[in-house]
């Protein structure tokens, strides 16, 4: 609670800067804008840490193999750098590269669920047989 306090105070203070600065250096407000959205993740990657700790856990204690759970670990990261980039591009009035990053993301997560969906060929094809 209290990280998320001070994320958030963070980001409020980078907002009205921003704000205050847009009217005359439109460039250094979104500067601010990523150095602040950086800080951010800066602040919450241990955390992140813990996250796939506890999956890898989860996932051995269920039994399932670490083959399953890496593709969907790195499906998920590539869908949250996907959404921030776009998302930071938007603010930027960079509509255009905004959607070709979001086209990359999908074409990259499923690139990296591959494994996923050769397991699932493969287990069809084994019950066919």
């Amino acid at each position: 609670m209290s990280q998320m306090v001070m994320v958030s105070g963070g980001v409020l203070v980078a907002v009205v800067c921003g704000v205050v600065v847009r009217k005359q250096a439109p460039e250094i407000a979104l500067v601010l804008t990523l150095c602040a959205a950086v800080a951010v993740l800066v602040a919450v990657s241990g955390e992140l840490g813990l996250i796939v700790g506890y999956i890898q856990r989860l996932a051995q204690a269920g039994g399932i193999s670490q083959e399953l759970i890496a593709p969907v670990m790195k499906t998920t990261g590539i869908a949250m750098l996907c959404k921030f980039t776009a998302d930071f591009c938007r603010d930027a009035k960079e509509n255009g590269l905004a959607s070709a990053v979001e086209l990359a993301g999908t074409v990259l997560g499923l690139v990296a669920a591959m494994p996923l969906l050769q397991g699932v060929l493969s287990l069809l094809e084994e019950l066919l047989s």
